[in-house]
């Protein structure tokens, strides 16, 4: 029996949902990320940065046009041609890598590494979260910084809805999700609808809480990681919308 391909790496999911994930309103919202970035890191400029799944390269784009040296790497070709797209109309230099976040590791060639959007967690097995922060980690020079952005298990805990719809530039959007796994595993059903037209589309991830993931980090090498509740260093508490760590390598 052929096994079926993960979701994560079907061009087909990525393709249909990108309406869904990057409406003009997330490009517009990447200007302002890259400053909190900034400030969460004090990367100063030419630093050299990778951003780990850089989908369409909002962020990429935005930190090389202020001067960083930068490393887009994705395993999506259409999302990395878009990002060679926007990074030609916008004059700034980025080199695109296609590659899995299983595989990328350049022993210190980075100053940073970001890995945003909840684009962490995808696989099976949690040997292969473990095996990406490991390149991660080999990939930073000393002293370099690490910052992920998710979704929190708490944070999700508190915001659950087992059912959600939403209308987007004329795209019906319906999700369905189910926790499993005693809460470290989350499936959903995506129902795109855009007039006679139906697509359904499933995607599953793990679930971390934030002293979870902060002791893979340690356990990988990470001297000092700090948490907070957003990219602009709120609180990791009640109010929390995100899940963000800093990780900082001796």
């Amino acid at each position: 029996m052929r096994k079926e391909i993960p979701w994560h790496e079907q061009a087909r999911f990525w393709k249909e949902t990108l309406p869904v994930l990057f409406p003009e309103s997330r490009l517009q919202e990447a200007v302002q990320e890259v400053e909190q970035l900034l400030a969460l890191t004090g990367l100063p400029p030419g630093a050299v940065v990778l951003d780990l799944c850089c989908g369409i390269g909002r962020h990429s784009v935005q930190l090389a046009r202020k001067g960083f040296q930068v490393t887009g790497v994705d395993r999506t070709q259409v999302y990395l041609d878009m990002a060679a797209a926007a990074a030609r109309r916008e004059k700034a230099r980025i080199e695109l890598v296609c590659e899995d976040m299983r595989k990328f590791r350049r022993v210190e060639s980075f100053d940073g590494v970001i890995n945003l959007f909840t684009s962490f967690g995808y696989f099976e097995d949690p040997k292969d979260d473990r095996t990406v922060v490991g390149n991660i980690f080999a990939s930073l020079r000393p002293s370099g910084v690490l910052v992920m952005q998710l979704m929190g298990k708490e944070v999700l805990a508190r915001i659950f809805r087992p059912r959600d719809w939403y209308e987007q530039d004329g795209l019906l959007v319906l999700e369905e999700r189910k926790v499993t796994q005693n809460w470290s595993w989350v499936e959903s059903r995506w129902t795109l609808i855009s007039g006679q037209s139906r697509i359904d589309l499933d995607l599953s991830h793990r679930l971390y809480s934030a002293a979870e993931l902060s002791s893979l980090l340690r356990d990988c090498g990470f001297e000092q990681v700090d948490v907070f509740g957003d990219l602009g260093a709120a609180p990791y508490d009640e109010r929390a919308s995100r899940l963000v760590l800093v990780a900082r390598k001796a």
